[in-house]
C-alpha cells in the first residue's frame, strides 16, 4: 500500500486504539458502496479496511511504524489471523463490507422491512494441529462483528435521548394504506419505514451508532480448545456473535474446529495409525522398535512378533489420542513394512545362502565380477 495508512484513516500517528476505531467507523460510513455512489467508492472502502486491518492490530501497527510496510497485509483478510477460516462467517462469508451493509440496513429509516432486534449467530472455522488437539490449546480469534456501542453502552441513546413510540405508525410497526379502486377500497399493510417495524424511534440518538446501540467493530476472543476434540466439532461462545439492537440479546459465536492432516499420524476416532519399517531379520526373529508418540518427546515401544509379514499391523494399547473429556487414550496401530536390502556384502550373501539351503529354497547363484560388469554395460 503506497498511501500512508494513518492518512487513509485520517488519524495522527499517536492515535489511540479508540481513536482508530472511531475514525474507521466514521469514514466507512462515508465510503461504503451502499451509501457512496462514487465510481471508486468500493476501492476506497477496500483501501480503508486494509489500513484498519493493520493499525487495529498492535503487532502489525508496530511493524508498520518501524518498517513502513507490512508484508502480506493487503491480502491478510479482514481482521483474521492465520487460524481462522472466514468462509463460515454468518454461514456465508461475511466480511467488513457485509457487516456495514447490515449496519446500514438496520439503521432508523434504512428501509421498509421488518427489523431484526436480536443479534445473529456467527460462525468461524478454527484450524488446529493434531498435537494441539492432543494437549488442548488456547487460540485467539480476531473477527469483525456488530458489537455493543461503547459510547452509549448499547442503548442507542444520545445525550438526553429517550425511546418513544413511532409517530408514523403509532407504535404498531406497520402502516395501513387504503387504495380506492372500481372494485372498492383495498387495504395494504406494510412495515413502517420510519421505525423498520419496531414501533419505536429515538429522540436524540447516539451519534456513534445512529441509535442502533451497536457498531461494526473488531473483536478478539480467546478460545479454549478441549483435549481430544474431533474434526468438525463445534464450540459455542455465548454472546460473542452479532450484538442485538439497542440492548437486545446478542448472538453466539460458533467455532468449528478443523484438524489439519498430520505428516506421520492418521487419526481414526481416538486411535492413531502410523507406519514403521523393519528389516527382514527383525521381521523373522522378532524385535522391539521405537516410534514417536503424539506428545512431544514421547517414545512408544512396539513389539514386533516373530514371523511378521509385510504390511502387518501391530496394536499398541493406550498410545492413541486422548479421549474427549476423559483421562483415557485410544490405541496406536503401527503398519509395518518389511524392508529388503538392495545390496548385501559378500559375508551377508553367504549367510543368506546358508539360510536358503536350510529352508530348502532355490536362490540365484553368486555373480562373478565379469557378469556384474556385463550387467552395467547392458
Amino acid at each position: 500500500m503506497a498511501k500512508d495508512l494513518y492518512e487513509v484513516l485520517g488519524v495522527s500517528r499517536d492515535a489511540t486504539e479508540a481513536d482508530i476505531k472511531k475514525a474507521f467507523r466514521r469514514k466507512a460510513r462515508e465510503l461504503h458502496p451502499d451509501v457512496n455512489k462514487a465510481p471508486d467508492a468500493e476501492d476506497q472502502f477496500k483501501e480503508l479496511n486494509e489500513a484498519y486491518d493493520v493499525l487495529s492490530d498492535a503487532n502489525k501497527r508496530a511493524q508498520y511504524d518501524r518498517f513502513g510496510t507490512i508484508p502480506g497485509a493487503a491480502g491478510g483478510g479482514y481482521g483474521g489471523n492465520g487460524y481462522v477460516d472466514f468462509d463460515d462467517l454468518f454461514g456465508g462469508g461475511f466480511g467488513v463490507g457485509d457487516i456495514f451493509s447490515s449496519f446500514f440496513g438496520g439503521a432508523a429509516g434504512g428501509g421498509a422491512r421488518q427489523q431484526r432486534t436480536e443479534g445473529r449467530d456467527m460462525g468461524v472455522g478454527l484450524r488446529l494441529t493434531l498435537e494441539e488437539v492432543a494437549t488442548g490449546a488456547k487460540k485467539e480469534i480476531v473477527y469483525d462483528r456488530l458489537a455493543p456501542c461503547p459510547d452509549c453502552d448499547g442503548t442507542g441513546l444520545g445525550e438526553n435521548g429517550k425511546e418513544v413510540s413511532c409517530p408514523e405508525c403509532g407504535g404498531k410497526g406497520r402502516v395501513v394504506t387504503v387504495q380506492h379502486t372500481f372494485l372498492g377500497d383495498m387495504q395494504t399493510a406494510t412495515t413502517c419505514s420510519k421505525c423498520n417495524g419496531t414501533g419505536k424511534t429515538i429522540d436524540n440518538p447516539c451519534p456513534e451508532c445512529e441509535g442502533q446501540g451497536r457498531v461494526p467493530d473488531r473483536q478478539r476472543v480467546t478460545v479454549e480448545v478441549p483435549v481430544g476434540i474431533r474434526d468438525a466439532q463445534q464450540l459455542r461462545l455465548t454472546g460473542f456473535g452479532e450484538a442485538g439492537l439497542r440492548g437486545a440479546r446478542s448472538g453466539d459465536l460458533i467455532v468449528t474446529c478443523r484438524i489439519q492432516p498430520h505428516e506421520f499420524f492418521e487419526r481414526d476416532g481416538d486411535d492413531l495409525h502410523c507406519r514403521a519399517n523393519v528389516s527382514i531379520v527383525q521381521a523373522t526373529l522378532g524385535a522391539e522398535i521405537e516410534v514417536d508418540g503424539i506428545f512431544e518427546g514421547e517414545k512408544v515401544k512396539v513389539r514386533i512378533p516373530e514371523g511378521l509379514q509385510n504390511d502387518q499391523i501391530v496394536r499398541v494399547k493406550g498410545f492413541g489420542m486422548p479421549r474427549f473429556r476423559s483421562d483415557a487414550r485410544g490405541d496406536m496401530y503401527v503398519h509395518v513394512t518389511v524392508v529388503v536390502p538392495k545390496k548385501v556384502t559378500k559375508k551377508q550373501r553367504e549367510l543368506l545362502e546358508q539360510l536358503a539351503h536350510e529352508l530348502g529354497e532355490d536362490v540365484s547363484e553368486a555373480r562373478t565380477p565379469l557378469q556384474k560388469l556385463r550387467d552395467k554395460f547392458n
